[in-house]
């Protein structure tokens, strides 16, 4: 220490040697702090996209397509869309159509999912030819 200097100095107050304790204190706290705040932007921008995985939701990847618009062009309306819809339950509409259509199938003899057979495909295709389909022989009552 210079003899010219007072007997007891601050801390913060650099050395001779040109050491700064304060300085390198704040470094540290600024890296921790751009980190923390960095993984809390992080965490808050991808909670749309885990609520909707969380939930399996059916919209899933329009949420986080969403999301990434929204990291990319900085519109938070995008975020607030997906975050909303990653809150709604859409209503599954294909489930019950499907079950109808293999239920209809079923009712006229074919099996599910199968291919038309060759001559009806045939007629099918022929459009309005003036042919109609054999009726089915036997009539289905219902109890």
């Amino acid at each position: 220490m210079h003899p010219a200097a007072p007997h007891h100095l601050p801390f913060f107050v650099p050395g001779a040697d040109g050491s700064d304790p304060l300085t390198v204190v704040m470094g540290i706290f600024l890296v921790a702090t751009v980190l923390w705040v960095g993984t809390l932007y992080w965490k808050l921008h991808s909670l749309p996209e885990r609520m909707a995985h969380k939930t399996h939701k059916l919209q899933f990847e329009i949420v986080a397509v969403l999301g990434l618009i929204s990291l990319f062009t900085h519109q938070h309306i995008f975020w607030v869309a997906g975050l909303l819809l990653a809150m709604i339950d859409l209503p599954d509409f294909g489930t019950p159509i499907r079950s109808i259509a293999d239920s209809v199938e079923r009712i006229a003899g074919a099996a599910p999912g199968a291919p038309l057979a060759e001559s009806e495909a045939h007629s099918v295709s022929s459009g309005s030819s003036g042919a109609q389909a054999p009726a089915k022989d036997e009539v289905h009552g219902h109890a």
